[in-house]
């Protein structure tokens, strides 16, 4: 095929990933990885990503579970589970210490992809947890007493959490940075792109310093990327070279599919899983499911389940 026009050289590509990703099983990790989702700069992609890498590695036959931690919910609307008011949620696990097991919804349209949905309510938690005893650490350990009650009753493990963030460092935030160990930072390929970028890093700092040491920017993700402009291009070469480790090969372009999807209560893999922008999510999520089945270094691998469940980390049950 002659890929000498940009539209050309984007029909290859996503022949090409046609090709190699159709019926691909992605490797599990060695244990749980339990990502925050976070840019505290609004619209940039932080929910479709969440929903749509946890939809492309639950069709690789992974388990995946989303915690909508956002009070508007889309990531509960995108993944079509209910989250009108009076539906279990985020907010009574928060607040009202509710388990996990109680709340979680597992998704029509794909199994082994799990959310914990977001309603209303949860926009109240911010105010409510202020006088609550331990109040950065109540999602952490909800999450892992539902991994360890998983392992204690021989269940599937969850290969993977993902947390969906608001965009603004309140006490909903800090829940899911002390939640996770990884953090995956979305970046719209923009100029304002990276103005706030080093505040959230602070950010992360002073939560790896007073709270959960284990956490790490372990994942960068371009987003709206438009390889035919070059700002996009000047974007992506800077964030390469800043964050060479972190970054994703895949970058994710600009899809009218995956803008549409969350209107028809769905992840553009299952809305339109031949377009571009489908085949670009499986893509970045083969990637991370790449660098989550490499070994651990000996002295992170956790000696039983339980230890595992109970780690600061969250990890869950190694494999």
């Amino acid at each position: 095929m002659d890929e000498t026009t940009p539209l050309a050289a984007e029909l290859a590509l996503d022949a090409r990933r046609r090709i190699e990703l159709s019926g691909r099983r992605f490797p599990p990790p060695w244990q749980t990885r339990v990502f925050t989702v976070a840019n505290q700069k609004g619209g940039v992609g932080k929910t479709t990503t969440t929903v749509n890498l946890a939809a492309a590695l639950a069709k690789a036959g992974l388990r995946v579970l989303v915690i909508d931690n956002d009070p508007q919910g889309n990531a509960s609307t995108a993944l079509g589970v209910e989250h009108h008011s009076g539906v279990p949620s985020t907010y009574d696990v928060l607040i009202n210490d509710v388990p996990i097991a109680d709340v979680i919804q597992e998704t029509e349209a794909i199994p082994g992809l799990y959310c914990v949905p977001a309603t209303i309510d949860l926009s109240g938690a911010e105010i409510e947890l202020v006088s609550v005893v331990a109040r950065e650490n109540r999602l952490r350990n909800a999450l892992a007493a539902y991994l360890k009650e998983r392992s204690r009753q021989s269940q599937p493990r969850i290969d993977y959490v993902f947390v969906d963030c608001p965009p603004s460092l309140g006490l909903l935030t800090v829940n899911a940075f002390v939640t996770a160990r990884e953090v995956l930072i979305p970046i719209q390929c923009e100029y304002y792109a990276l103005e706030g970028l080093s505040q959230l890093l602070n950010n992360i700092n002073l939560i790896r310093a007073h709270l959960n040491p284990a956490l790490h920017v372990s994942t960068i993700l371009l987003t709206m990327f438009d390889g035919r402009t070059n700002l996009a291009q000047q974007v992506s070469e800077e964030v390469r070279e800043h964050f060479p480790d972190q970054t994703l090969h895949t970058a994710i372009p600009r899809s009218v599919r995956i803008s549409e999807a969350p209107s028809y209560g769905q992840t553009v893999l299952t809305y339109d899983a031949g377009s571009s922008g489908a085949l670009a999510y499986l893509e970045a999520a083969r990637e991370i499911a790449k660098m989550g089945a490499l070994p651990p270094e000996p002295a992170a691998l956790q000696p039983d389940d339980t230890a595992a469940a109970e780690a600061p980390e969250v990890e869950g049950a190694t494999r």
